[in-house]
């Protein structure tokens, strides 16, 4: 069953396709393109529509198929990875652009996507729940649409933030529900031994769980660092049920659909931003079972307890992103720091929204009466554009 944002970019492709247009998917990793494909196909395969996967992995020869057949106009929807910005994938009629988990990709890159056709419509997605103060900030320029339901039998996560001491008790707990028949996950921080940092490495962790902890189990580890083909290697055999327990950095936080994973342990998890935790969590209780998520912390001070307080009182996404906006500042939440774009500095995202939506709103009726800056009234303002932006953008 397809749920969330992925059934609403598919309705949107359909439509863009029974117009008359190719539609192309972009994605920030193979496994997910290729579960993207299982969803469009299994709602579509009904409708007469040529779906095609365009990843690094597969056969040059394959490759130029999908490239020529793309040009001609044989395929309706291209779903792909960074691929799809080569410069020999062309369109025969563009007209419907989705990135998902937007935020992986740069401005210059999803620019280059929708270059490829003729202004084309763009739907930009992501499960990361943005603070609406900044979203009003960041994508102002777009249609905002919120989706702040669970899919039908979708159960509360149920999320318990425990010290170190408490970890024997945790592990009894992993065992429990590897018992069930389940499977879980390990995340934490680092990918390799820092001695200035107090946090677990993921190959240390392997090792420990693999060899201490949970001999009897199947134990895998999974890094930003190793081949793409090796990372889709272990995330399959994970979704087919064949790892027990998959330790991992923070790559899984975008990965694919394992509804039998009902456990998911952070280590270290005062080391990452509230909104990351979240988006972590969600990789649990994707199926209809009952699933946990342990945030075990070292740290003792306010802030810390305070944000351990707010991931347990709440799965509102909204809300958490808010607290951390407000516990962490606007500099680096999310990195939101655009490539190709200046910094700007706000004083307060809170206190000064009003002059925020005001700014917006003189913004979007200077570009609707003056898109060019060529009136006498802006032509000041045109210099102070050029100036910050120097030769980032031409007027």
């Amino acid at each position: 069953m397809v749920h969330g944002k992925t059934i609403v970019s598919i309705l949107a492709a359909y439509k863009a396709v029974k117009s008359g247009y190719q539609v192309a998917v972009m994605v920030p990793t193979a496994i997910l393109a290729q579960q993207h494909l299982e969803s469009f196909r299994e709602i579509l395969s009904t409708y007469n529509i040529r779906i095609e996967l365009l990843i690094s992995g597969i056969s040059q020869k394959k490759k130029k198929e999908i490239i020529v057949k793309l040009s001609d106009g044989q395929i309706d929807i291209i779903i792909g990875t960074h691929s799809l910005l080569e410069d020999n994938v062309t369109f025969k009629k563009l007209g419907f652009v989705v990135t998902d988990e937007q935020h992986r990709f740069g401005v210059r890159q999803r620019n280059n996507i929708v270059s490829k056709g003729e202004n084309p419509d763009v739907l930009v997605m992501t499960a990361t729940p943005i603070p609406r103060t900044l979203a009003l900030i960041l994508y102002g320029d777009l249609d905002i649409s919120i989706i702040d339901e669970l899919p039908p039998n979708r159960k509360k996560i149920e999320t318990y933030a425990v010290t170190k001491e408490l970890g024997q008790r945790v592990n009894r707990f992993i065992e429990e529900q590897i018992h069930k028949g389940r499977q879980a996950y390990i995340v934490c921080p680092l990918v390799e031994e820092n001695e200035e940092i107090n946090a677990k490495s993921v190959l240390e962790l392997a090792n420990y769980y693999k060899n201490d902890v949970f001999p009897q189990y199947k134990v895998e580890f999974l890094h930003g660092k190793m081949k793409q083909k090796d990372k889709d290697e272990i995330m399959e055999e994970f979704k087919n049920g064949n790892i027990n327990i998959l330790i991992s950095t923070t790559v899984i936080e975008v990965g694919v659909n394992v509804p039998n994973a009902t456990i998911m342990v952070i280590e270290n998890a005062e080391r990452f931003g509230l909104a990351q935790l979240h988006q972590l969590r969600g990789r649990v209780g994707r199926g209809d079972a009952q699933s946990y998520c342990i945030l075990k912390y070292q740290g003792n001070t306010d802030v810390i307890r305070q944000r351990m307080k707010v991931m347990q009182e709440t799965n509102d996404g909204f809300i958490i992103s808010e607290e951390d906006l407000k516990l962490r500042g606007t500099g680096e939440f999310f990195g939101t720091k655009q490539h190709g774009l200046p910094e700007f500095k706000i004083a307060n995202l809170f206190t000064d929204m009003p002059i925020l939506k005001e700014a917006q709103e003189l913004a979007n009726s200077i570009i609707k009466d003056d898109a060019l800056l060529e009136k006498d009234e802006n032509k000041k303002l045109k210099q102070i554009v050029q100036k910050k932006f120097k030769n980032r953008i031409e007027i």
